[in-house]
């Protein structure tokens, strides 16, 4: 009896991620930098992706200086042009030769406001960042990730994401749309590469965009990013080959 691959029970192995190249981004703090952390120290070389270069070389001296290996790639989601994520993607293959995971953390949460009232630049905002960008970044890289035998691309979604919720304007439409993104191109890249496509609700956690949305709760009340890393590890990993085009939850009520 097959039981259900569920990633937020991953106890991952050690070395479990070696000889992986794994790229993320907005690793330097929250989330992005915790699971950069975690698949460096499970034996993965982590290619850090973001915009400011002193906090991916804080990042970068970390995980050199617990024994990882790291690479800085800057590049702003925002105002990036075609040619910047094109010198990237040129870039990993010189390097490497090949991408064994993308994790799309980064992302912009804009305004918590009605529809009727929300600003139109910061809804173009909000939707570039953390969808536009996404998609343009997953189709230079997807070169790089057909050279790997086991490739993971993860979309990282939001409960908000699966049910609308008042006032969470564009970032819960960038969401719905990212589950979209994800299953579509799980369906279209099954069967033909090597290539799996997911999406991972974190839930709450201790990070700036939780405290940016809910300024009065106690952050002691959520998770710390550093126990959610499990779930990411299993997804971005080989626990999870031949799981495609499914959403997942890193935090799951007993």
């Amino acid at each position: 009896m097959n039981l259900p691959f569920e990633p937020h029970r991953h106890v991952p192995q050690p070395d479990e991620l070696a000889g992986r190249v794994l790229a993320i981004t907005g690793p330097t703090r929250g989330i992005g930098r915790a699971v950069a952390l975690a698949c460096a120290r499970y034996g993965a070389e982590i290619v850090l992706i973001g915009r400011h270069v002193r906090r991916l070389e804080a990042v970068h001296a970390e995980i050199e200086g617990s024994g990882g290996r790291a690479s800085i790639a800057p590049l702003d989601l925002e105002k990036a042009l075609a040619a910047d994520y094109d010198t990237l993607a040129a870039a990993i293959l010189e390097r490497y030769g090949r991408l064994d995971g993308l994790l799309h953390n980064a992302s912009a949460l804009g305004a918590l406001s009605p529809i009727e009232h929300y600003d139109v630049p910061t809804w173009c905002k909000v939707l570039h960042v953390n969808l536009t960008a996404a998609f343009a970044l997953t189709q230079v890289l997807l070169p790089a990730l057909k050279c790997s035998q086991d490739a993971s691309v993860l979309f990282t979604s939001s409960s908000v994401g699966r049910h609308g919720r008042a006032y969470w304007g564009a970032y819960a439409a960038s969401k719905f749309a990212l589950e979209g993104l994800s299953q579509v191109l799980a369906a279209e890249l099954e069967n033909i590469t090597a290539i799996r496509v997911n999406a991972l609700n974190p839930g709450p956690a201790r990070t700036q965009m939780r405290l940016q949305a809910y300024p009065s709760e106690n952050p002691a009340s959520v998770a710390a990013p550093e126990s959610l890393t499990g779930a990411y590890l299993a997804l971005l990993g080989p626990a999870s080959r031949g799981i495609t085009g499914r959403s997942f939850d890193a935090q799951v009520s007993s």
